[in-house]
């Protein structure tokens, strides 16, 4: 059974049936239901301590106010980001609560009835190793990547280079970046140049034009919820 239409237009299948001409012609909705098609088998869930992450609430309260302005912002005007395929780049050193604020945008995301997967990035590649030993093809996982509306990867950096790591890597931001669809990042390299050297500069200048730059410094605040 389909899911009902957002804009009430049609039955939940994509399409608007013009019963006077007998016509039919595509929906408002059809993009969305083409993304979930695309989506499907992706992970697509927020983890179960971002479940109750709010703008609210520590650890977002104790980020830097510009940037979780600027966070909230987009997060409210998510159909209109993701429609122009715009994205954010959490960047900065472990514990600051860059996950936090990019989950905050994923579940605006879902919210909305937007198609979404979260993954980081060592999982990301780890699912990618799985084709080429499944009957998964490896085109089409890389098609769902691509096709999804919104694209959440966390520690970007973080897995060990290698010719194939970067390859895939590149793979999937470069189509993004020629579909125009977003991504939401993070990475605990807040230097350019080494971020380059880890994940090839053609990969961090197309980051660069697709998603707003969001410094967030700080101290490891995992290193405060340690019992005494």
């Amino acid at each position: 059974m389909s899911a009902p239409c957002p804009f009430e237009m049609c039955d939940g299948g994509g399409l608007v049936i013009d019963e006077e001409t007998n016509t039919a012609y595509d929906c408002r909705c059809r993009p969305q239901i083409v993304a979930y098609a695309k989506a499907r088998g992706l992970s697509a869930v927020i983890p179960r301590r971002y479940r109750d992450a709010s703008f609210d609430r520590a650890p977002v309260t104790d980020i830097d106010p510009a940037i979780v302005s600027a966070t909230r912002r987009f997060a409210t005007s998510i159909d209109d980001k993701l429609d122009h395929g715009r994205g954010l780049w959490f960047m900065g050193p472990v514990g600051t609560g860059k996950t936090t604020l990019a989950m905050l945008v994923s579940k605006a995301a879902l919210a909305a009835g937007r198609s979404v997967a979260i993954y980081s990035l060592p999982r990301l590649l780890n699912e990618i190793r799985d084709t080429y030993r499944q009957e998964r093809s490896h085109v089409e996982l890389l098609d769902r990547l691509i096709g999804v509306d919104l694209l959440h990867i966390d520690d970007v950096g973080a897995e060990r280079s290698n010719d194939w790591v970067l390859e895939e890597l590149y793979s999937i931001v470069n189509g993004r970046y020629e579909d125009q669809r977003s991504m939401v990042i993070t990475t605990n390299i807040d230097d350019r140049e080494a971020l380059c050297e880890q994940i090839t500069a053609r990969t961090v200048s197309r980051l660069t034009e697709m998603c707003d730059e969001m410094p967030v410094e700080g101290r490891d605040r995992r290193m405060d919820t340690r019992p005494a």
